[in-house]
């Protein structure tokens, strides 16, 4: 069968992906706007705020802006549950929050969004206007999320804030290319859509094998670090009921190797920036050892095998959790539910009641 045909099966809407990424170049219009907006009224912090998968997403956006970002640049990742019941020191009505919702009514980020808004910070949000975190930030202040973990890849979402951390360091001199970036990126989805292509026999062959496993490890790092959790935590864990494990580079030989066993699946994402030497130091352990650990189940997947036609090297960093999402959350995900015969809507506890 041919991989178009496989991606179809999916229910992959490849003409609707398409679509949406052409109209998702002038919402990125309205993201680098209200970054504008706020260099112009000045800022003392940047805090990205989110809960479970949107807190996920915005760690690539922390990793590039700290990155790319001068040393008086201060940037927060917060969780919203932790961020209610502690609160932030550095946190005043000079500062600018960034966050997120695909479903519009997370209740720990529409808690935090009121209270946010009374202590008279201004809050930017990527989701529906309509619903209930939206109204409460306000129509002006409001972006429509792009990301939808169950129907296929974050790289929208992903594309979306960037667009917004990116244009504050562009307005900072600090990442002076921005205007390049944002042209060399406008049709990216069409490459995003040959990277799915390209990955789908192995997307198949990989969630037969290992789909019904007990038990897996996922280890990341740097840009790629949040979409390791990610997909480890909110697909697989949530979306599937399997068991994982997450795990950077830079702790894995600090207690995980431990675990590293014959029939473990290991799946080791490999990324595009400086942390890339630590993802290679366990991908020597995992290769070298197998006669020690018994386990021949390692899967390595280096972002920089998938090409992307006329983007700049420097900006592969950026996208290399867009290609990442496409072939875990996206691809992966897909075929684990066709394995598992899970549907990837099904929950047992989550929105499920009161809790």
């Amino acid at each position: 069968m041919a991989e178009t045909e496989k991606i179809e099966i999916m229910n992959f809407d490849q003409d609707g992906y398409l679509e949406d990424g052409r109209n998702l170049v002038e919402t990125g219009k309205l993201m680098r706007d209200l970054a504008d907006k706020v260099a112009d009224e000045g800022y003392d912090a940047v805090f990205l705020m989110g809960v479970g998968g949107t807190w996920d997403e915005l760690m690539q956006l922390e990793y590039l802006m700290n990155k790319f970002g001068d040393r008086d640049l201060e940037v927060y990742l917060i969780h919203a549950a932790e961020w209610n019941v502690s609160g932030h020191k550095r946190m005043t009505s000079n500062s600018v929050v960034l966050t997120a919702s695909e479903s519009g009514t997370t209740p720990e980020v529409l808690e935090a969004v009121k209270k946010m808004k009374s202590m008279g910070v201004r809050v930017i949000a990527m989701t529906s206007p309509e619903g209930p975190i939206g109204q409460a930030v306000g129509a002006d202040m409001c972006v429509k999320m792009a990301s939808d973990h169950g129907a296929g890849g974050c790289e929208k979402g992903y594309y979306l804030a960037d667009c917004f951390g990116l244009r504050l360091l562009n307005r900072r001199g600090c990442f002076p290319k921005y205007d390049l970036f944002i042209e060399q990126t406008k049709d990216i989805w069409k490459d995003m859509l040959d990277i799915r292509k390209k990955f789908e026999p192995t997307a198949e062959a990989l969630a037969k094998k290992y789909a019904l496993a007990p038990y897996t490890m996922f280890i990341g790092s740097g840009a790629l670090w949040g979409e390791t959790i990610l997909f480890s935590m909110c697909i697989l864990e949530e979306m599937q009921w399997k068991r994982t494990r997450y795990i950077s580079s830079a702790d894995f030989f600090h207690g995980t190797l431990e675990l590293v066993e014959e029939g473990v699946p290991v799946f080791l994402f490999k990324g595009e920036d400086e942390k890339r030497k630590l993802d290679e130091r366990v991908e020597a352990f995992l290769t070298n050892n197998v006669h020690r650990t018994g386990d021949e189940d390692i899967v390595i997947i280096d972002t920089a095998e998938y090409a992307i036609p006329g983007l700049d090297p420097e900006f592969r960093v950026i996208v290399s959790p867009w290609v990442l999402t496409v072939l875990m959350t996206d691809r992966l995900g897909r075929y684990y539910e066709t394995v598992t015969k899970h549907n990837l809507k099904y929950r047992r506890y989550y929105h499920q009641f009161d809790y």
